[in-house]
């Protein structure tokens, strides 16, 4: 039952999904004593092979190719299926980010298997059967199953599971493999990459997210939200609810809720947003939810664990200010 993780990197960093999923093939071999492995998709990848063994990989698949230095889902999707035949494993496991959203579904379609997406936990049962949990109808319910199919695979929202501490003595086993791929077989070419904004932390990688909606009102208004970022410190970042995205005031890619990013941030500050379902989907799973809304009224303060009741324009510049003063004093 040799449990597989595929890793992500970008930018020449691991993302923090892949580590907590290595912490769970950890708990679970506790149990099944079974083998983990990794794969990991790219180009020049050996830095992160000692890594990926400190966490838990007791091998590692290194799928290099220039063809592969920036993502493609062909690409992707076929060196990973190719490895996955040739070796077998029982358990396929990845994260729900946007890459891997995109990719795994391609990978269960070329494996001939099934996939459970955007899971919040998973375990295995005595007769070796994976069992995921995930939630449904915008988070009202949570559904678990299990996979008739193999490789059984499943995918699992970021920032749901803890990462053990890594064990600096553990060495994986390295595998380089040379993916058979070719570049006119590929149905999609990367014309341009547009980097983001430098020091900007992917929404769904952030432990506090710091969101706006359309009582924000304005793009300059969300300076409010950025300086309260700023004074949360390191892991935080800003996002915005569709109501603000429609209206011009921040790129898409900020978005959380249904059409935009699924999050599951410590702490998750929601600023003049009503609460409204699609919106909830994305963020319900937070681990602490704080709402400020002037009308009392308003949905999110159901769902949130702090509510404030206010002018966002007032109680902002206060509760920045005293988390700068707390943060000084550390």
């Amino acid at each position: 039952m040799s449990l597989w993780v595929i890793a992500e990197q970008k930018d020449g960093k691991l993302k923090k999904v892949s580590l907590e999923l290595l912490s769970l093939c950890k708990k679970l071999k506790e149990k099944f004593k079974e083998e983990i492995s990794c794969v990991l998709v790219g180009y020049n990848l050996e830095s992160f092979a000692q890594i990926l063994g400190e966490y838990g990989a007791d091998k590692i698949f290194l799928a290099e190719d220039e063809i592969l230095k920036s993502y493609s889902n062909d690409a992707y999707s076929k060196a990973i299926a190719d490895l996955v035949k040739e070796h077998n494993p029982k358990i396929l496991l990845g994260g729900a980010t946007a890459q891997g959203k995109d990719l795994l579904p391609l990978v269960s379609a070329k494996l001939n298997t099934g996939l459970a997406a955007d899971c919040v936990a998973v375990d295995i049962d005595e007769g070796g059967k994976l069992i995921c949990t995930r939630p449904m109808y915008a988070g009202k319910v949570k559904v678990t199953a299990t996979l008739e199919s193999f490789p059984q695979m499943a995918s699992l929202r970021p920032n749901v599971l803890e990462v053990l501490p890594p064990d600096k003595s553990k060495k994986a086993e390295v595998i380089k493999v040379k993916p058979e791929i070719d570049q006119d077989n590929l149905r999609v070419k990367l014309i341009e990459v547009k980097k983001e904004k430098k020091g900007k932390i992917d929404l769904t990688e952030a432990d506090v997210i710091v969101s706006g909606g359309r009582a924000m009102k304005s793009a300059e208004n969300f300076k409010l939200l950025e300086d309260l970022a700023e004074a949360l410190g390191e892991g935080t970042t800003v996002g915005a609810s569709r109501a603000a995205v429609d209206a011009g005031y921040v790129p898409h890619d900020i978005q959380v809720g249904q059409t935009g990013k699924v999050v599951n941030p410590n702490l998750y500050v929601a600023c003049g947003i009503s609460g409204a379902i699609q919106h909830l989907a994305g963020m319900i799973t937070s681990k602490c939810i704080v709402a400020i809304n002037k009308d009392p009224e308003a949905p999110i303060f159901q769902k949130a664990d702090y509510g404030i009741v206010g002018d966002l324009y007032k109680i902002l510049p206060v509760l920045t200010g005293i988390i700068k003063k707390l943060k000084a004093q550390e």
